[in-house]
């Protein structure tokens, strides 16, 4: 059985792509390959990570395009030029056109640092979210991932992890935990899920099929 081919889209330093990198050398993202790289600028630090890694590359600037609609276009053609059967949105800064969603239905998951619905939609990302969380005193935050659909974090529930908010936590720490104990576990395993043929999608919800 071939190996679903995954392109992870990154903005910046690649964290979670570090971690998909890792859970692959570690064999526990075995039914995927991580085939493509796709930057919205050629200073990420996550094409470091991927050429470092032996995964191909490949720069689509933002700022040489005019529309978002004429961006994601580039991107949509470079994905079906590598035959990419799994997208991953990992620290990727740009809202693409319907066209994306359109294109890769159900093949596109996204890592949000927050438990959906709550700090979720337009506006919340990154930092952001952590210091939300905390203005609002939560006990217990965490990660989601999730689908892509038109709706921004909107998209069927994958997996979720619950994560401690500590005393004297600042957004910097509590980002910091919430990667290092959810994102970078449920990315990898909701990865490998979608690529084993585990994820099945009825009426919004997702479940998990047995081995």
């Amino acid at each position: 059985m071939s190996r679903v081919k995954i392109a992870v889209l990154a903005s910046g330093g690649g964290t979670n792509l570090q971690a998909l990198i890792d859970a692959r050398d570690a064999g526990t993202l075995r039914s995927g390959e991580l085939a493509l790289v796709v930057a919205s600028k050629s200073s990420a630090y996550a094409l470091e990570r991927a050429r470092s890694a032996g995964i191909e590359t490949v720069v689509v600037p933002r700022k040489k395009f005019g529309s978002r609609e004429e961006f994601t276009h580039e991107i949509v053609r470079v994905l079906s030029e590598h035959g990419i059967g799994l997208v991953i949105l990992a620290g990727f800064l740009y809202i693409l056109s319907p066209e994306f969603v359109a294109n890769y239905r159900n093949r596109v998951i996204n890592v949000h640092p927050a438990l959906i619905p709550a700090f979720s939609g337009e506006g919340c990302y990154g930092l952001h979210v952590h210091e939300m969380a905390l203005a609002r005193g939560v006990k217990v935050t965490g990660a989601t991932v999730h689908f892509v659909n038109e709706e921004t974090d909107g998209g069927p529930i994958i997996l979720q992890k619950a994560v401690a908010v500590e005393n004297g936590d600042t957004p910097e720490t509590l980002q910091l935990r919430v990667m290092q104990q959810a994102e970078w576990k449920l990315l990898p395993e909701a990865a490998e899920l979608f690529c084993a043929g585990r994820l099945r999608i009825e009426d919004g919800r997702v479940s998990i099929l047995p081995e």
